[in-house]
């Protein structure tokens, strides 16, 4: 948790845009992420040459939605890899493509809990990009530092996500 402390608050930074395995799923995300990040991390562990012992952090993002409709919610969900990675292992699933996920400017804040509990710092986050001059220039992303494990859900209240969206300045 210490090395995400500053982003209890909201902040605007720089990022690269990043080269990505992507999976595209249609539905509730509490049922497709799982099929899609089993798919993405098969894939990743199929990829030659990179470090299969380093900790990546899964990310998905969504165009805005209706939080009342989650069976139509269209995410793409993602894994970085190295810009090294040219092509997918042989017999990855068909859903994985490699991709680039564009970035820039960002706007971010870390949430601490339950996935459902994430409203009040979204709102927080969209505050904050409002009062900065700025707007919303792209999808909502989350990016999952601590989460679900392999062996059930674990202690929600220990979730740590990273709440993101790409953001440019308003024209005047």
């Amino acid at each position: 948790m210490k090395e995400y402390g500053s982003l209890v608050e909201p902040r605007m930074t720089e990022y690269s845009d990043r080269k990505m395995l992507e999976y595209m799923g249609t539905g509730d995300p509490n049922t497709v992420a799982r099929t899609a990040f089993n798919a993405l991390f098969k894939t990743y562990y199929g990829l030659k040459g990179i470090d299969k012992m380093k900790a990546i952090a899964p990310k998905a993002r969504w165009a805005e939605v209706d939080i009342n409709k989650k069976s139509e919610w269209v995410g793409l969900y993602g894994v970085p890899v190295p810009e090294t990675v040219t092509e997918l292992p042989p017999g990855s699933d068909s859903n994985v493509k490699l991709v680039t996920w564009k970035y820039g400017e960002v706007a971010e804040i870390l949430h601490v809990g339950p996935y459902a509990e994430e409203t009040a710092n979204i709102e927080k986050l969209k505050k904050f990009i409002t009062d900065s001059g700025c707007k919303i220039a792209g999808e909502h992303e989350e990016e999952y530092i601590k989460g679900p494990g392999m062996f059930g859900a674990g202690d929600t209240k220990k979730y740590l996500t990273i709440i993101r969206y790409r953001v440019e300045k308003k024209k005047k």
